[in-house]
Formats: structure tokens, C-alpha cells, sequence
């Protein structure tokens, strides 16, 4: 009897043995959907090279299985996005979705890893939707949400100023982020006296600078990007605002510094990254990157190494067996990363858990003066799974 046993066991190991030997011989492969083209490129970029770093720092294997990556430049098209993410999923069988910066691109990719349950990392587009009402178990987000980026302006401008206006371009992140802003400024007391907006991508801000003039609310609360937030700070430098009532912004002088010269300095923004953050990791991080591409990493850089690391938790945990995916995602759920922003979690939504940083515009570096929330998670009052 104990001789059957024996050999059943034996059988039984064998088994086992032959399983883990025919997945760790392939590769686990990664699928990054990022815009290489475009205006968007040099963000999708710094993810990438951020990404891989984390992976390169494990000998690019995890768990003995080596890591591939299939690229593809998502260009930013929402109307490509659908039979992107579907060439990547079905006809590359990537093991994870890594995408993206557009939100109206990564809305897209999460539908389609929501419908085959793929499994999916989003290294930066903020869109509340995507951990909201398109929450799902197998979709994280490494980034921010809309409403968090907000959020933290808003409390930080509730511990100066009473009165405020807002400004954004009249879009869904625009929208969001005036949302998270208006919610924690008026929480702390403030009041927002009026939204001035206009169409995406518009960048004709003199009349609603007159407006602001009028109305001389004790601060300005803004919403643009990229080459529009260089104009904005612009133009109302030369309006004669900048000294007069303050502007504040999330991304506002994220990137854009060395360009916007003069208008920006002194500006103070909050985001869950600084520059030259003061904690082991982040010097670490600073070091290698600088090593790996000759320069110093950004946030978005930051955000794609988070992806990694977040993905490397998940494939760890399962021993390499990506066909354990509830496990996979289990670990996912609780992994704790140390991250170069400081402590990062995860909520029920997916959401990253972190401070948010008051920064002020110092030469061309966006600098840590302060937190101006904890440990802030979205709500996602959407998200009913």
C-alpha cells in the first residue's frame, strides 16, 4: 500500500515537474502600447525606459522566466486603439497590457482587457473611468486619477486662500481634475467664485485672464498641458497677474520649465512626484536611470518603473506561472511597493494609494516643499465591482 502510494506521489511530482518546466521555457512576455510618435512620444518613451529598468534590475527574468516585450506606437488614436490592443492580446498573446498615455486610447484598451480579461497596467493616462465604472479585477493603474491630481491642488490652495477661480480646457480631464480641485477647496473652506473654460485644444487665454482681473479671486486654480500650459503661464506673466493672484496647477510646470523661463518660478504645484526626492529608493532610481539613458528621469519615467514593479509582484507571487492569474492578481491587490515616489499601494478600485507633494518651481527643477495630502486614495464611488 505504501509502495502505491509512493509512486502515485512520485507520478504526481513528476507531473508538477514537466508543468513548471514547460512554462518557465517560454518567455513571459509584455506587451507595451505607448505612443513612439507623435506629441505624446517622448512620455511613452520615459515609460518604456522606466519600465525596463525594473527589469533589467532582475536580470530581465522574473521568477526564471525571461521577459519579452512587444512594442507597439499606439500614435495617440482612440479610432486604432480597439484593433491595437486586440493585436497585442490575441495575436501576440502578450501575458500583460502596459498602455497608456492618451486616456481616450487607454478607455479604449481597458474595454478590450475588460471583454477577454486580460491582464493590464496603466502607466499613466488619469481618466476616472478607467479604475470607475470600468473598474474591473484585472485592470491597475500605476499613474493617478483625474480626480487626484485636482484633489491635492485644491487642498493645498484651502491651507493659503478663501476665494478662487478655476480655468481648464473644456474636456473630460479638464473636467475631472476642476472637479477634485473644487471638492477639496471647498472642504477646506474655500469658495470657488466662478470656472472660466475653453474648447481643447484653444489656447486664446487673454479674455479669460481679463475675466480673472475683474472678479480678483485670491488665487487661480489651471488645467492645460503640454505647450498650452507654457503659453499660459506666459501670457499671464505678462498680464500682470503672476504677482497679483497666484496660479497653481498639478502638471502645470511638469516638464515644461526651461521654457517657461521666468513665468513659472516660484509656482507651486502638487503631484505624487518630485524632483530629487529625498528617500533611498528615489536616489537609487535617479542613479540607474541616469546610468542606463544619460538623463534624469520625470514622472513619467517614475510611473513606468511602478509598472514594472507592480507586474514583478504579481509574477513572483505565482512563482512564474502566469496561468495562476487569481493569484497573480491577489498579490497585485496587497503588494506595497517601494516606489521613488515614497510608500505606493493599491485600493479595492486599483488605484494607486499615495502623498501628493507640494513642489515649487526652483531653476528647472519642480521641488518637494511639503505634502499636501497623505496616503490619498480615489473614493471611485463608480466602481461597483
Amino acid at each position: 500500500m505504501r509502495r502505491k502510494f509512493s509512486l502515485r506521489l512520485l507520478a504526481a511530482t513528476a507531473l508538477t515537474f514537466t508543468s513548471v518546466g514547460a512554462y518557465a521555457a517560454d518567455d513571459v512576455k509584455v506587451g507595451l502600447m505607448l505612443p513612439y510618435s507623435g506629441t505624446f512620444a517622448e512620455l511613452g518613451q520615459n515609460i518604456t525606459n522606466g519600465f525596463k529598468l525594473a527589469i533589467d534590475q532582475k536580470g530581465g527574468k522574473i521568477a526564471g522566466r525571461t521577459i519579452e516585450y512587444v512594442e507597439l506606437d499606439d500614435e495617440s488614436a482612440p479610432a486604432k486603439a480597439n484593433e491595437n490592443a486586440n493585436k497585442l492580446i490575441r495575436r501576440d498573446n502578450v501575458d500583460v497590457l502596459v498602455g497608456t498615455v492618451h486616456s481616450g486610447v487607454a478607455l479604449t484598451m481597458a474595454r478590450v482587457a475588460k471583454n477577454t480579461g486580460a491582464l493590464m497596467i496603466i502607466p499613466n493616462a488619469g481618466a476616472n473611468e478607467l479604475t470607475g465604472a470600468l473598474c474591473s479585477p484585472n485592470i491597475f493603474r500605476a499613474s493617478f486619477s483625474n480626480w487626484q491630481a485636482g484633489y491635492a491642488v485644491g487642498a493645498l490652495m484651502a491651507q493659503k486662500h478663501k476665494t478662487a477661480v478655476s480655468l481648464a480646457w473644456n474636456y473630460a480631464a479638464g473636467d475631472e481634475q476642476t472637479a477634485g480641485f473644487k471638492e477639496a477647496f471647498e472642504a477646506g473652506g474655500g469658495k470657488v467664485l466662478k470656472h472660466l473654460s475653453l474648447p481643447f485644444p484653444n489656447t486664446e487665454f487673454q479674455p479669460l485672464l481679463t475675466e480673472i482681473a475683474t472678479l480678483q479671486p485670491d488665487a487661480v486654480y489651471a488645467f492645460v498641458a503640454g505647450a498650452a500650459q507654457v503659453k499660459l503661464t506666459k501670457d499671464y506673466e505678462a498680464s500682470g497677474l503672476k504677482d497679483k493672484i497666484p496660479l497653481y496647477g498639478a502638471f502645470l510646470t511638469e516638464g515644461t520649465l526651461e521654457a517657461q523661463g521666468s513665468s513659472a518660478q516660484g509656482m507651486l504645484t502638487a503631484l505624487h512626484y518630485a524632483d530629487g526626492l529625498d528617500n533611498p529608493k528615489n536616489q537609487a532610481f535617479i542613479e540607474a536611470y541616469k546610468k542606463a539613458h544619460g538623463e534624469t528621469p520625470d514622472v513619467f519615467a517614475v510611473q513606468g518603473y511602478d509598472s514594472a514593479q507592480l507586474f514583478i509582484a504579481g509574477l513572483e507571487a505565482v512563482n512564474g506561472d502566469t496561468s495562476k492569474k487569481e493569484d497573480m492578481i491577489r498579490a497585485m491587490e496587497n503588494a506595497k511597493l517601494d516606489s521613488p515616489r515614497g510608500p505606493l499601494s493599491f485600493s479595492k478600485s486599483h488605484n494607486p494609494v499615495m502623498n501628493m507633494y507640494i513642489r515649487e518651481a526652483r531653476g528647472d527643477q519642480n521641488v518637494m516643499v511639503g505634502i499636501a495630502v497623505e496616503a490619498l486614495a480615489d473614493p471611485s464611488p463608480d466602481c461597483k465591482r
